[in-house]
């Protein structure tokens, strides 16, 4: 584990080396920490593949454990980045290396191939497969989601067989519709908006991820994990019609 300054009022917690579901437990387990009892001056954190982030507002770090900011300004204070980096280092000590995370588990209906996936084809003749066969392996495996970014509600997820994987497209879409699912490499995920993208997409969902009116906005979050649904392109449009 190594705590690093990022700026002037940012910290950086990283808990392993290697994207790694027993590293993601540890990113889990201290954003929890983080959410239920946030440090004093905490702006907000934002969790990633292997680390946390920490933003905090520098003054409110020293106002909050009684320093006194005297007209010098903060010329002899004690560092809010060293208060900070000690506040979280015993956090992670309680944490422990074993933190075990109980996770939702929700599926996502798909819709493969023809309009809603064009690239299904190619994902196919790239690892000398039939459509059918790619549908079934993708929608056969459980998937976890490691982080949430890119765009509003877009899941990074873990846990695609690589008999699937192929590259990224040669040259971006200047609009992926909302709903679709691609492959880049040895990931998959689902664009919840539209927005410009280079993954190979080979279906589309009829759920919509990203809610901006919604309390949270996106149904998606680390450490829930993914079960993707063969569907028909009837049940599809039946869902889409009814906004489930």
């Amino acid at each position: 584990m190594k705590i690093y300054p990022l700026g002037d009022a940012a910290a950086v917690i990283e808990l392993g080396g290697e994207i790694s579901e027993a590293v993601h437990r540890k990113v889990k387990a201290l954003s929890i920490q983080l959410e239920a009892q946030p440090i004093p001056g905490m702006i907000e954190y934002v969790p990633a593949f292997t680390t946390v982030t920490v933003f905090y507002d520098p003054y409110r770090v020293l106002r909050e454990m009684g320093v006194q900011l005297s007209e010098a300004g903060m010329s002899g204070l004690v560092s809010p980045y060293r208060k900070v980096h000690d506040m979280l280092e015993r956090m992670v000590a309680e944490i422990g290396d074993e933190a075990e995370i109980a996770a939702r588990v929700i599926e996502i209906p798909v819709c493969y191939g023809e309009e809603f996936g064009p690239d299904l084809e190619f994902v196919a003749n790239h690892n000398g497969l039939t459509p059918e066969e790619v549908i079934r392996i993708h929608s056969s495996a459980e998937y976890l989601v490691y982080m949430v970014g890119f765009a509003p509600g877009f899941p990074y997820l873990g846990g695609m067989p690589e008999a699937i994987a192929a590259p990224r497209r040669p040259s971006p879409r200047l609009a992926i519709p909302a709903g679709s699912v691609g492959i880049a490499g040895k990931q998959t995920g689902v664009y919840p908006i539209e927005t410009p993208g280079g993954w190979q997409i080979i279906g589309r969902t009829p759920i919509e991820l990203f809610i901006p009116d919604s309390n949270p906005p996106t149904i998606l979050a680390s450490g829930d994990r993914i079960c993707f649904r063969a569907i028909s392109r009837q049940e599809y449009m039946e869902r889409k019609e009814g906004g489930r």
